[in-house]
């Protein structure tokens, strides 16, 4: 399968922007790795009071087993201990809480600033910059008119149907730089005029031209 063309300048420009998308995306993932880590440093808070109220909760309840199993006041003893237990529990929930909070926020972060840098340069950037880097759908499209291309000339090359789409696409300017007549020997069967037009549908897509016959059909040659 066919990834870029035959010409150095435009397989050049292909590859100077597949590189370009690849390093830019490989910065914002760097850069999205660094931001998680650090609202993660945010997350140590809530892990200290979820400790702190884990070592609350568990050291009243000892206190509360202890005071409960002290005769006829045991039970009076135990419920201080026993409350101071539940609210450490409840301690450890709200810590708990927020640094499940902050590990959530900074996963989505990292996500955001992969997503909309990239996505940014996808959308804008890339159409935009025209010659240098495309946007992927236009690579899609080169990737497939690269390919018809290559059928086309398979075999006994057909270039009437490149000449054709050169004579109804090509811009004005390049059609006037073909040498005066092109037009009517196109349309009288000229081999010069046929392979001129192709050669422009050609250069546009950066593939190399085919070999011309010689006038007696013998080998064919650059």
């Amino acid at each position: 399968m066919r990834l870029y063309a035959d010409h150095l300048d435009h397989r050049t420009r292909q590859l100077a922007a597949d590189l370009g998308l690849v390093a830019w995306a490989v910065l914002w993932v760097l850069v999205a790795r660094s931001v998680h880590g650090a609202v993660l440093v945010l997350a140590e808070p809530g892990l200290a009071v979820a400790d702190l109220g884990r070592s609350i909760s568990d050291s009243m309840g000892t206190a509360a087993g202890a005071a409960d199993g002290m005769p006829v006041v045991g039970d009076e003893l135990a419920a201080p201990f026993a409350a101071l237990s539940d609210a450490g529990q409840s301690v450890t929930g709200a810590g708990q809480d927020a640094s499940d909070a902050v590990h959530t926020l900074a996963a989505v972060l990292a996500v955001v600033l992969v997503l909309l840098p990239v996505g940014w340069l996808l959308l804008r950037w890339l159409p935009w910059r025209l010659g240098w880097l495309r946007w992927l759908p236009w690579r899609l499209g080169w990737l497939r008119e690269a390919r018809a291309t290559d059928r086309l000339l398979g075999g006994v090359p057909d270039l009437e149907l490149l000449a054709a789409r050169a004579m109804a696409t090509a811009p004005l300017p390049l059609l006037a730089r073909l040498p005066a007549g092109t037009g009517a020997g196109w349309r009288a069967g000229d081999p010069a005029a046929l392979h001129a037009l192709a050669g422009l549908e050609l250069e546009r897509l950066g593939l190399r031209s085919p070999a011309r016959a010689s006038a007696g059909g013998g080998q064919l040659r650059e």
